[in-house]
């Protein structure tokens, strides 16, 4: 890939992805470079949908369908980011299908804007985030794909749900999108109607803390798979788990309330994240043990086995 190339793509994850950038910027150059074009080309995907206000749908699927065709190399690639993404996609042999899934997933955002039951926003994950760890397990190549793949399909999952808890304010104020399953606001008494209005109520609160408590099963099991990285990787994916899950805390903090105000974390947070981290990091390899000490995702209370052994450890 040229510099070029490259500098477009980071440009584009500095710009929208602060939190994955920090992240991002510790990882190995031959990672970290392919990771600023694949950052940035699912960018430019999603604000086809995401920044969409007043252009007709059909022109929306009209210009995510060019971006198909590019990323598949089926017609020339249209600027810098579309033509590093397809020396990647030959690099490493990514999948058609994970690109077919990834742009079918923008398409749903066109016509989809509520999801019934979690199985659904499931479904349109496994197109979105799911799709997008499976590219990034593949620019990282580890020698145990097959393990390393399960986990990074759910912590890629972790994150997004984590976005779309911490974004519930944004997304129905620009874009008139719920991601939080109608069955959980149901289940707690919540209407659409009360979250867009942003009118919070203790009940919405249980809805939020229902849905945090679900994806942290997920950073906890995607946190898992960390240890089939390579080394020089696990770091990296490890800080970006603490981070974007760092959310959580702010959340409760609000008391749940995230449609008075988004939460969001602060610089000085961000590298409190980041320092201890690397440090826990530095005395303790294990990904696990170093993730349920320093991060918001509360310890089981099974969790007792040694570090050192793929195990849990209970935070003090």
């Amino acid at each position: 890939m040229q510099q070029e190339h490259i500098d477009a793509g980071k440009t584009i994850q500095q710009q929208t992805g602060k939190t994955f950038y920090l992240a991002t910027k510790f990882l190995p150059k031959r990672v970290r470079h392919a990771t600023h074009v694949l950052y940035g080309f699912f960018r430019i995907a999603d604000e086809v949908v995401d920044d969409a206000d007043g252009v007709p749908p059909a022109v929306q699927r009209a210009e995510l369908e060019s971006l198909r065709a590019q990323a598949l190399g089926e017609t020339e690639p249209d600027g810098p980011v579309l033509e590093a993404f397809d020396e990647l996609r030959r690099e490493y042999d990514i999948a058609d299908a994970e690109i077919n899934a990834f742009i079918d997933a923008m398409q749903s955002d066109i016509d989809t804007d509520r999801y019934e039951t979690y199985a659904d926003l499931e479904t349109y994950m496994r197109g979105s985030a799911a799709a997008v760890g499976v590219m990034m397990t593949a620019i990282m190549d580890p020698d145990e794909r097959d393990a390393a793949l399960p986990h990074a399909v759910t912590l890629g999952e972790a994150f997004q749900m984590t976005n779309f808890l911490r974004d519930v304010r944004e997304d129905v104020l620009d874009r008139d999108r719920i991601y939080v399953p109608q069955s959980t606001l149901q289940a707690h008494d919540v209407s659409p109607e009360q979250i867009e209005r942003l009118e919070y109520s203790e009940s919405f609160g249980s809805a939020m803390a229902a849905e945090l408590k679900r994806t942290e099963e997920l950073y906890r099991e995607g946190v898992a798979g960390i240890r089939y990285l390579p080394d020089d990787c696990q770091l990296p994916v490890l800080l970006a788990a603490v981070l974007y899950a760092e959310h959580h805390a702010v959340i409760r903090r609000q008391e749940y309330d995230v449609l008075s105000e988004a939460p969001s974390l602060s610089t000085s947070r961000k590298l409190w994240c980041l320092a201890k981290t690397r440090w826990h990091w530095h005395w303790n390899r294990d990904p696990e043990a170093v993730f349920h000490r320093v991060s918001a995702v509360p310890a089981l209370e099974t969790d007792h086995r040694e570090p050192g052994h793929g195990g849990r450890v209970p935070t003090q």
